[in-house]
């Protein structure tokens, strides 16, 4: 008996085995392959799903490449994200043959994830595909996606509106960045991308949607607790240096949206600009979103808020057996764009 899923309602084809990205732990190093696996192998959840698409994000990269600690418990199927179909479910809200998706939620961390074939996981965690997007559409946009919409609700909730000055984007060539890119310049925000890669990839920043590109390797960043305010808010991937530099520029009752830690996870601050300019430092979790503001955010993404260079934002298009180079590669900073992943391939 499969913990948490009606057996005897599951179609033959569901019980046979299928392929995945696990990851294992030895001692205290892990590592990942490609392994053949059946659905008993699986965490528990009421609901069982062929996937159609996955796709690969930074936090994906640590965990298959054994970079970071991001696996809670082993063996696991990596994998953060998912679209597919239901095959079975023991929760009302679903039944064969919907078509949903999964973000976050403790998939690929504490719970088998989306690099999978099959996946079972919770009902709370699956949300019916929106209209107006397809399988592999909500892959694209997938948790880097999600992250960016959330924090567009965040500071929209703070009063930030595009009459406040541009907002500044670091880390625009990664996944979260270039769809805010997309996602505030598409609402009317005049939007700014700073990269170490401005050279290289300026055409590109601009088609998501860039008014400017800001070099990070030569930008001035001073020292002092206010510099000159620049911006009318921003959204940071990146942490460290260029999240304090951000917190000194940011204009007066400015929102900054702190998504990533790409360049370090610390933050040296004062609290000038928060009591003399009142910025706000909102704090972007997508992994726990409360679900009403999960469902909210999908049909934005569907609706008012649909990313209008979908493609653009696809770098690339793997399979399962790609997966393990493919997060070495976006480790080193190799890649730019979003990677997504076909499994069944259905749209």
């Amino acid at each position: 008996v499969v913990t948490g899923v009606q057996t005897c309602a599951l179609p033959i084809s569901t019980m046979s085995s299928f392929k995945a990205i696990r990851v294992h732990q030895v001692e205290r190093a892990t590592h990942s392959q490609l392994e053949t696996l059946t659905l008993n192998d699986l965490s528990a959840g009421e609901v069982v799903i062929r996937v159609a698409w996955s796709g690969l994000n930074y936090k994906d990269a640590l965990a298959v490449s054994g970079k970071g600690r991001i696996i809670k418990s082993f063996p696991r199927n990596a994998g953060i994200d998912l679209s597919g179909e239901v095959v079975s479910s023991d929760a009302a809200d679903f039944k064969p043959g919907d078509k949903v998706l999964v973000t976050g939620c403790g998939i690929g961390e504490s719970l088998d994830g989306g690099l999978s074939e099959m996946a079972r996981v919770p009902a709370s965690a699956v949300v019916k595909l929106p209209a107006g997007l397809s399988l592999r559409e909500v892959m694209v946009i997938g948790t880097a996606g999600f992250t960016a919409a959330l924090a567009l609700k965040r500071m929209r909730d703070n009063h930030q509106h595009p009459d406040m000055g541009p907002i500044l984007v670091s880390g625009p060539t990664g996944g979260v960045g270039g769809v805010a890119l997309d996602l505030f310049s598409g609402q009317g925000f005049e939007v700014h991308a700073l990269t170490g890669k401005a050279e290289a990839q300026a055409d590109y920043l601009k088609a998501l949607g860039a008014h400017t590109v800001v070099d990070r390797l030569t930008l001035e960043m001073g020292n002092k607790p206010l510099e000159s305010a620049l911006w009318g808010g921003a959204v940071d991937n990146l942490g460290g240096p260029t999240l304090g530099y951000l917190t000194r520029t940011v204009k007066p009752w400015g929102n900054i949206a702190t998504i990533g830690l790409a360049q370090a996870h610390t933050l040296d601050t004062t609290v000038m600009p928060f009591i003399l300019r009142g910025v706000s430092l909102l704090g972007i979790h997508s992994v726990e979103c409360p679900r009403p503001w999960r469902e909210w955010i999908w049909q934005q993404l569907a609706g008012p808020w649909k990313l209008r260079h979908l493609d653009t934002l696809v770098g690339r298009e793997i399979t399962l057996d790609q997966v393990k180079e493919t997060c070495d590669q976006q480790i080193a900073g190799a890649l730019v764009g979003r990677t997504v992943v076909r499994l069944s391939g259905q749209i």
